[in-house]
């Protein structure tokens, strides 16, 4: 799968349903019709949303992890705990757990992002406050990216 792009607004109505925004649901192509598995982001207050296909490789890896270790048994059960499958109904709207809508704190103003294989889920606010931080891009790039040969050519 080629890597999701894109920044969409949507409304989550009363019931927890948004309308998933048709030009991601194109890049996705096929994968859209298999489903998705929703979950907590580790990392900040919002969700990812994993197409299938994504969330199988991933369980794969967890499966490997030995669960008579206690970390990696509670790492497991923490971060498989909240994960829940959801489809698409016939108009193309997704509907977010209660548990997972509370824990991102997401009102009706729901920000979409296509984030490479994942879909991140935030609340409009929240995302603007992230996006606000005060945060030093270039050194924060320096220390993610600063190893990575750009110019090898391998990834053609």
């Amino acid at each position: 799968m080629t890597g999701l792009i894109g920044e969409y607004d949507c409304k989550v109505d009363a019931k927890g349903r948004f309308m998933f925004p048709v030009d991601l649901r194109k890049q996705l192509e096929v994968l859209f019709e298999k489903g998705f598995v929703i979950n907590r982001n580790l990392h900040q207050k919002c969700l990812v949303l994993y197409p299938l296909s994504e969330w199988e490789k991933l369980n794969k890896k967890l499966s490997k992890l030995n669960r008579l270790i206690k970390a990696n048994d509670v790492f497991v059960r923490k971060f498989t705990g909240g994960a829940t499958n959801v489809e698409a109904d016939n108009s193309g709207r997704l509907l977010l757990p209660k548990s997972l809508i509370d824990y991102a704190d997401i009102k009706s103003d729901l920000k979409v992002l296509g984030s490479n294989s994942v879909i991140e889920l935030w609340d409009k606010k929240l995302y603007e406050d992230f996006l606000g931080q005060d945060l030093d891009i270039e050194k924060l790039a320096e220390d993610v990216l600063g190893g990575i040969n750009f110019n090898d050519g391998g990834d053609e």
